[in-house]
């Protein structure tokens, strides 16, 4: 269940990627996306999971509004799997 929810971080981070997203807002998701990414990806331990979790809820902490809807959509439901995954933490 934990890998599934770990791809569709990821790919909720991807979807931001493909909409006209203010520029601030992109360079932030880029980041957390790059992160989801190795995650999602990759074999982390339980600790760097968490780590790599607490990091990717930093960064999406700096995104207020994308100036897109659809994008906004998807940084939301990035943001309830990143929390739910750490509050089992």
């Amino acid at each position: 269940m934990t890998d599934e929810r770990l791809q569709a971080l990821h790919e909720h981070l991807t979807k931001t990627g493909e909409r006209p997203v203010e520029r601030t807002a992109s360079r932030w998701l880029g980041e957390a996306e790059a992160v989801a990414a190795d995650i999602a990806e990759g074999d982390p331990s339980e600790d760097v999971l968490t780590e790599r979790l607490a990091t990717v809820d930093h960064i999406l902490s700096h995104v207020d509004s994308t100036d897109d809807a659809v994008a906004d959509d998807h940084v939301e439901a990035a943001r309830e799997i990143v929390d739910a995954l750490l509050a089992e933490r």
